[in-house]
């Protein structure tokens, strides 16, 4: 364990002074939990851009896809561009569509089965997107309450000894070495409520997202199935 001597009376209480003044396991804990802190911000902020950016994505292909204008001509529109969303699920089920009535499809409950994958494919790939780090803002959330907690824990031994040494309880003198243990687990809890709030508000929105994303696959599979049978009924 470091042997640390007690901070004088009168020794500065400052944030800065007392993140200098703890030792190397507090400054190590204090330091990660910093990072971690910064680095929920990040995905906070990104996902934040990132879902908006879904959103008008979502509101712009409904508006575009109900508008009355062709499959084929939105497929021709889409097919060379990079989608996002909506737009990923029927790009793949128009893919499919294409692909199996150009090898001469013959089984009307084969091609809607194969056009119902490729559709729950694409909306597992844009649902992975949206979800990618959340983890991370769950991870932070639970865990750096309790690394700071340790860091604390290593604080106040050492400040412990360090009284056991110098025979002195003055709490003028005990006081800072307290004070920079504590400074572990205020910042824990800094990095860990903001990434609880921000993963259950984020989770939220992605699960609004997906549900909008099932809520056209189903419908586009309707849609198409309404096609196959009509191709089905005038080959018969």
């Amino acid at each position: 364990m470091e042997n640390i001597a007690l901070a004088e009376p009168g020794a500065q209480l400052s944030i800065w002074a007392l993140f200098w003044q703890a030792g190397w396991v507090v400054k190590l804990v204090m330091l990660g939990l910093l990072g971690a802190s910064i680095w929920t911000w990040a995905i906070v902020i990104d996902k934040t851009i990132s879902y908006g950016r879904m959103r008008s994505a979502l509101n712009r292909f409904e508006q575009i896809f109900w508008s009355g204008q062709s499959l084929e001509e939105l497929y021709r529109t889409l097919s060379d561009r990079k989608t996002i969303g909506m737009g990923s699920i029927f790009v793949a089920a128009m893919r499919e569509w294409k692909k199996s009535f150009e090898k001469g499809a013959k089984s009307p409950l084969g091609l809607q089965t194969r056009i119902d994958k490729a559709m729950d494919l694409a909306l597992t790939r844009e649902m992975e997107r949206m979800e990618s780090q959340l983890g991370f803002l769950a991870t932070i959330g639970s865990a750096a309450p309790f690394i700071g907690l340790f860091g604390t824990v290593v604080g106040i031994m050492t400040s412990f000894q360090a009284i056991a040494g110098s025979k002195s309880t003055n709490l003028a003198v005990v006081a800072p070495g307290i004070a920079e243990a504590l400074l572990a687990t205020a910042i824990g809890l800094l990095a860990a409520i903001p990434a609880v709030i921000a993963y259950n508000k984020l989770s939220s929105d992605a699960g609004k997202l997906a549900t909008r994303m099932e809520g056209f696959a189903d419908e586009f599979s309707a849609i198409l199935s309404r096609q196959i049978d009509e191709k089905v009924a005038h080959k018969g």
